[in-house]
Parts: structure tokens; C-alpha cells; sequence
């Protein structure tokens, strides 16, 4: 194929992404030495999270983790005797912006490691620019289960180390969980309605498959319904969401659009006898209100069930005390997955002894899988790692063991939306098989 631009229109997203990804690194790699970190400086560390935009109720917590967690650090004496600075960026929830963003914190702010982002579409898109900065991108929230795949096929490596983990697990396992869970709930017929980006078509796709190794079936498999991330109005999606009378609606979506596709179909009556089935994407208490209420009061998502990454790790008892006494509740989703990403890269840095960004990449895993003591204080991690001994971090969000693909292994809960419209665990489910 002599025509370059034939050869680019035959590309799948995957292998286009992969070619840009791969041509970045080659052409800036070269000017990209060691990661930022100059010498005798401390560490420099950013956040890329949605304060702004369609996850911004989920987002929230999730940035305040982040200074949290430096601020216990830095009482206890820092990281390579010196405190850490950190710079948070707001990505809008938008891979555009949210790649300017990444842009300034790693060539303009010079940061050596970035906690974030949360939407995968914002990560897919920050993640090269970490890569040929040689800077690591962990993020505490992104599951998209294109990451694993473009992980194998190398596209996160700049030499020989990656630079690219996260402490949520992939959608491959919450998939499976939800699939686990609607058979549990005796549904045999279902359909999907999902955001159509990196998050939401990944997470239907795995959804679909486990649902039908499970005996069910979907009944929109042939015609998915997706959605315009842009769009306002939704009571097309809504539709043909809930045609053909479905025992359950699986919907993967983002707060504010997704209450939007909800209420319309509310609003045409296709609701009624209809189990909603969510996901992490929406577990937030202001969801129901953004949804609305009935012609009577009622919150109209009343008895919708979902699943989002649990937290079972053994220092979550101790984070749950010190964000209580901050924030007067209990850790909210992914503030366990936020603060434990955000000490990982604390801890690698320490164990290289070193605040750039390649050193950093490069002990990672060291200190997320030992071997070596096992520990779920930051500080005393620290002060073990500052002897020359090593380490096995145990987190808040369950023990992150973060494999060749930079994934990790979690477990889901199970929620429901009550009467009054909060949203309370019920229980726990595993992947199936």
C-alpha cells in the first residue's frame, strides 16, 4: 500500500493510537532525558483530575486524596529529605483539555509523576504525552479495558520501563461482576445503553460477552445503543434503550448526560417494570437528584442497583478514621484508589532515591509487590525504604499488586439508590469467571 493516506484509513483505533504513540517517542524521546527532576530539588509531583465537567461529583474526592496524602507525607519529613510539591490540573473531564493539561504539568511545570486521570478517554490521551517525557501517569479511577491491550502491545514503554499503571482495576473484572450480578438477579434478557467513548464502549463489550457466558441474553447486541458524550437531549438513546421489553437495562454512564438518557425515559414511560442496573461511572449522591423525581416525589432511579470498585485493602481503616475526621463521612468511591496511587509514586521515588520520572517508573511495582515487609503506613513505608530495606505496600484500596500490564486486581460493591435518593452498599460481588 504505496498511499500513506489509505494506510492511515486502515488503522483500527487501536493501531492508529499505537502508530501516534510510537511516533511521539521516537521523535521526542531523544530530548526527553531522565524524566524532568533536576538535580537537588524535591519532588515534583501532579494531579490530573475532573473538577469541571460530566465526572466532576466524582472527581471532587478523589483530587482532595491527592494533597491528603502529601500532606501526611510531608508532616512525616517528605520523600528524599525534602517535602513534596504538588500542582493539580483540572482535565474537564475532556481528552483535549485534559492533554493540554498534562502538557503544562510535565513541560511547563516540570512534575516527575502525575495521579490521574479519572474518564479513560482523558487518559488515553495523557498517556503519551507522559511516555515520551519518560514521566509515569497512575491513575485511580480510569478502567478502560483498552489500556491492558495497548499495554501488551508496548505502547507505554519509552525503553525498557513503563510508564503507566492504575490502582482501579479494568472493566474486564467489573464487566464480568455486573454480568455475575444481573443473573443473580434472575434477569435473562437485558439490554445496554453506554457513553460512546473509551470507558463506556469497553465496559459493554465485556458486559455483553460474560452476560452470555452466564446463559443471558442482550437483546440489543446487534444495535448497541451508545450516546453522544456532546450531546443534550437523549430520548432517541432512551428508546431504544428500553425496546423490546427488557428485564433490565445495564446503563454505563457519566453523570450528567446519563441523568439527562434516564429522565427522558422516564418521560415516555419506559421505566416501569424495568430493573436500572449502573455502574461506577454515576456512583455518586447526587445522582438521583440529577435524574429528578416522579409526578408524586419519588426519586425516579428508586431501587437501582449498581457495582463500582470496592475497597477491602488494610489501610482503609486507618484512611477511613483520618478522611472522617477531614471531611465528616466515610471515604467516598475511588478516594482509597486516589490515595493509594498518589503514595505509590511517593514510595518509588523514595526507593530509587531518586525524583525523576524514569526512577520512579522504574521501582513502581518494586514497591507494590514486594518483596519485602509489608506495610499500610506511608510514613513508616518511608522511613523502611529510607534504611535501604524493601517494601510491600499494602493499600487502602486492597494490597495493589500491579501486574506487567499495570493493572491491578479489586473487588465490586454493590449498591442501590434508597427512598431518599443516597445511594447505600448492600453487598459485595465477585467477577465471574
Amino acid at each position: 500500500m504505496n498511499n500513506p493516506k489509505a494506510l492511515f484509513q486502515a488503522l483500527n483505533p487501536r493501531q492508529l493510537r499505537r502508530f501516534t504513540a510510537l511516533a511521539s517517542v521516537l521523535l521526542l524521546s531523544a530530548c526527553q532525558v531522565g524524566g524532568n527532576a533536576p538535580n537537588g530539588e524535591g519532588l515534583k509531583i501532579g494531579s490530573l483530575l475532573p473538577s469541571t465537567g460530566d465526572l466532576a461529583p466524582l472527581g471532587a474526592p478523589m483530587i482532595d486524596a491527592v494533597p491528603l496524602l502529601v500532606d501526611t507525607v510531608n508532616a512525616c519529613g517528605g520523600v528524599n529529605g525534602k517535602p513534596v510539591e504538588l500542582t493539580s490540573e483540572d482535565d474537564e473531564t475532556d481528552p483535549t483539555k485534559g492533554s493540554q493539561a498534562m502538557t503544562n504539568l510535565v513541560e511547563v511545570k516540570k512534575v516527575t509523576a502525575v495521579v490521574g486521570s479519572f474518564a479513560s478517554s482523558v487518559s488515553q490521551a495523557a498517556v503519551d504525552v507522559a511516555v515520551r517525557n519518560k514521566i509515569l501517569l497512575i491513575s485511580p479511577g480510569s478502567t478502560s479495558t483498552e489500556f491492558t491491550g495497548r499495554a501488551q502491545d508496548g505502547d507505554f514503554k519509552n525503553g525498557d520501563t513503563q510508564y503507566w499503571a492504575r490502582t482501579a482495576p479494568p472493566d474486564t473484572y467489573q464487566a464480568r461482576a455486573l454480568a455475575k450480578l444481573a443473573k443473580e438477579k434472575g434477569f435473562q434478557k437485558v439490554s445496554t445503553v453506554s457513553i460512546n467513548n473509551d470507558y463506556g464502549v469497553s465496559f459493554e463489550q465485556e458486559f455483553i460477552k460474560s452476560f452470555k457466558k452466564l446463559g443471558g441474553t442482550v437483546i440489543n447486541e446487534a444495535k448497541p445503543t451508545r450516546y453522544d458524550p456532546k450531546a443534550t437531549t437523549f430520548d432517541t438513546e432512551a428508546a431504544a434503550a428500553f425496546a423490546n421489553k427488557p428485564e433490565a437495562v445495564i446503563a454505563i454512564l457519566y453523570p450528567e448526560t446519563g441523568a439527562l438518557l434516564l429522565k427522558a425515559a422516564y418521560e415516555q414511560g419506559l421505566m416501569e417494570g424495568v430493573q436500572v442496573m449502573l455502574t461506577d461511572g454515576v456512583k455518586s449522591d447526587e445522582f438521583a437528584t440529577q435524574v429528578g423525581k416522579t409526578s408524586d416525589g419519588k426519586f425516579i432511579i428508586t431501587g437501582a442497583i449498581g457495582t463500582v470498585p470496592g475497597a477491602d485493602g488494610n489501610a482503609l481503616e486507618s484512611l477511613t478514621e483520618l478522611w472522617k475526621s477531614k471531611k465528616n463521612e466515610a471515604p467516598p468511591a475511588y478516594v482509597p484508589q486516589s490515595w493509594d496511587a498518589t503514595a505509590l509514586v511517593l514510595l518509588a521515588a523514595q526507593a530509587a532515591k531518586s525524583n525523576s520520572g524514569d526512577a520512579i517508573a522504574a521501582k513502581l511495582r518494586n514497591v507494590a509487590n514486594g518483596p519485602g515487609t509489608e506495610t499500610t503506613d506511608v510514613c513508616e513505608a518511608l522511613k523502611l525504604l529510607e534504611k535501604g530495606e524493601e517494601i510491600n505496600y499494602q493499600g487502602a484500596s486492597g494490597n495493589v499488586d500491579i501486574d506487567e500490564n499495570g493493572d491491578v486486581l479489586g473487588v465490586y460493591d454493590v449498591w442501590t439508590v434508597k427512598d431518599d435518593g443516597k445511594l447505600n452498599v448492600i453487598g459485595q460481588v465477585q467477577p465471574s469467571e
